[in-house]
């Protein structure tokens, strides 16, 4: 193996242990020391499979089949139960999603951090703190006595990340997997991990393989990027190569419905699901929902091909570079507020907090009818609360917020029927937001129950519902758990939506969805909102999308509204130095150059064609 190569994977493969279905397999990757590989798909593509492969893990009910996976010249799937342990942390680490469940809240910092070096053998204990204290300087943590002793609930959600990645580096491993560790950040957090992350691996020589489905996180931190769909890796090249000049299909739809901080761009979603183990097509896995496959597409998959003019950017594709451009645009959404008799929803001196702590503070603004006011700011700004405050969730507030021209309740047991069916919310997380035991259909009817709905008509409203948000009725006899992560997300919109309100609360509804399934929500939402009228409040770390499906934008620091204007204007021109900071620490796709990027290019062309390697 060539010595700058920390990571090497070759043609591996994980079944489903009871049918020997593949959940990924032929996944050949290479990393060099102090590179980041960004590993890029839809939810459920195998990202994680592979992610966990690198650890010599394999989840319940998976096993490895074939291939090898070397770090340092050893093949950690042959090790043994003891030397994988000691590869662990000190060889390869992980950084996972969740900072919250990725620390023992029962110990403090300090001692977690300093049970890792312990356990692999880092020198004496003064050698050790010696160690604590470097890595928690690298990762801009404070090293004093008090702050190492907290625990971890009393950090925050970026502290805690922080903390995740110092252990993860302390022991100097060749190899890190960070599993999605920004998802839950917001932009300026996320700015400053990213940042650590960059600098700690050029650093210290360590290959990263970084899992997300975030293109602009992928953009702006990678080096080079591998796109997986169904379990093989359909595209692999330089960073700028894969944005420039993508060469599959699905690629391209993958940066086509990205979205961009200052551009009107639609963002153009994709039909239909990638086939699941055991089901796919004997041709190409992307087959079905490509529209230039041929009949050689699905006869056969594909071989690996080297595009002409580099020596580094394969695709699997028989027809590379021929879905046609797409060029939708939408009208900027920079509408003026409408105020009058079109408001919907009206907040006046509003203050919120927890125990008389106030977190939320003098807050007044509108919304109309048919418009959504997209609500921004760092974590612990005030927006959740605001936003629960307004759904008669939270219950500590004052000040008033008016419904159609009459007041509010604060708590929504105490408002009438009509009111609380008038406010809906859709929650952040669509794996938490369903009862797991009751069926889609129960779960929509539920608001036309507590509406008092005729009973023979509400599995036809039911029905309706499902057919408005995309999916068959036949979904309604479905449990959560046979649902991908969009598709949980379109039955609890369809259970906001059931009983007609006139506000829809929508709390980070997308941050736990890929690009593709993000823009067929948001195509979705915007469908609705013009099609009922609805006022929205979209709360949102993801300025980029703001522009999308926002009319209006309030920007929110330290529980109050500090910029309220346009989408266009303040997201082009902000007046706030807070909201510009929000906007530089955003991570935006760079203007790479060539045709690729946004779904277009064209057809083929001398400097397009492929060799077969």
């Amino acid at each position: 193996m060539n010595e700058a190569i920390a990571l090497a994977i070759c043609d591996l493969r994980l079944d489903v242990a009871q049918s020997g279905d593949d959940i990924v397999d032929e996944i050949s990757i290479e990393i060099r020391r102090g590179e980041v590989l960004g590993l890029v798909g839809e939810s459920g593509s195998g990202k994680t499979t592979v992610g966990l492969a690198v650890l010599g893990h394999a989840r319940k009910g998976v096993a490895v089949a074939a291939g090898t996976v070397t770090i340092e010249g050893a093949n950690v799937l042959e090790l043994d139960a003891k030397s994988l342990r000691h590869a662990r942390g000190r060889l390869v680490s992980y950084v996972p999603q969740d900072p919250g469940t990725s620390l023992n809240p029962a110990l403090r910092i300090d001692t977690q951090v300093l049970e890792v070096l312990k356990t692999h053998g880092f020198g004496n204990d003064q050698a050790r703190r010696a160690r604590l204290a470097e890595v928690f300087s690298e990762v801009n943590l404070p090293t004093d006595t008090a702050f190492l002793r907290r625990y971890p609930h009393q950090l925050s959600g970026g502290q805690q990340q922080r903390v995740g990645l110092a252990m993860a580096f302390a022991a100097r491993p060749a190899v890190i997997v960070l599993d999605e560790p920004t998802t839950g950040l917001d932009v300026s957090t996320q700015a400053h991990v990213l940042e650590t992350i960059r600098s700690l691996a050029s650093m210290h020589g360590v290959a990263a393989l970084y899992v997300t489905h975030d293109l602009a996180v992928v953009a702006t931190l990678a080096d080079r990027v591998a796109v997986m769909y169904a379990g093989r890796i359909v595209e692999q090249a330089e960073t700028a190569e894969i944005f420039a000049r993508s060469a599959h299909p699905y690629t391209r739809y993958l940066v086509a419905a990205a979205p961009e901080m200052g551009s009107d761009r639609e963002l153009v979603g994709l039909g239909g699901r990638a086939p699941s183990p055991g089901s796919r097509p004997e041709g190409c896995t992307f087959a079905l929902r490509c529209e230039v496959a041929t009949d050689e597409c699905r006869a056969s998959f594909p071989a690996v091909q080297t595009v002409a003019g580099s020596d580094s950017h394969d695709v699997r594709c028989f027809h590379p570079f021929a879905v046609p451009e797409r060029t939708e645009r939408r009208a900027s959404a920079g509408s003026s507020h409408v105020g009058g008799e079109d408001v919907a929803l009206g907040l006046l001196a509003v203050d919120a907090g927890y125990s008389g702590t106030r977190v939320v503070h003098d807050v007044s603004f509108e919304i109309a009818r048919g418009e959504c006011v997209a609500l921004v700011g760092e974590s612990g700004s005030g927006k959740s609360t605001l936003s629960r405050s307004i759904g008669g969730l939270h219950h500590e507030w004052t000040g008033e917020i008016v419904l159609d021209g009459a007041s509010l309740a604060k708590s929504a047991r105490d408002r009438p029927v009509r009111q609380r069916l008038s406010i809906q919310y859709v929650f952040q997380n669509p794996y938490s937001s369903l009862h797991p035991r009751r069926s889609i259909a129960d779960s929509i009817a539920r608001p036309l129950a507590i509406a008092g709905a005729d009973k023979s008509d509400i599995r036809r409203q039911v029905d309706r519902m499902l057919e408005r948000v995309s999916l068959s009725a036949a979904y309604g006899d479905r449990y959560p758990d046979q649902l991908s992560g969009g598709e949980r997300q379109r039955v609890a919109i369809a259970r906001a939506l059931v009983s007609e309100p006139q506000v829809l609360i929508c709390d980070e509804v997308t941050s736990a969805l890929d690009v593709l399934v993000q823009a067929a929500t948001i195509e979705l939402l915007v469908d609705l909102q013009r099609e009922l009228g609805l006022a929205m409040l979209f709360v949102t770390h993801n300025l980029p999308l703001v522009r999308s499906i926002a009319q209006r934008v309030a920007v929110m620091s330290e529980g109050r509204i500090v910029e309220l204007g346009s989408a266009a204007d303040t997201l082009t021109n902000p007046q706030e130095d807070y909201t510009r900071q929000l906007l530089s620490d955003t991570p935006r796709i760079p203007d790479f150059g060539g045709g690729g990027g946004g779904g277009g290019g064209g057809g083929g062309g001398d400097d397009r064609s492929v060799d077969s390697r």
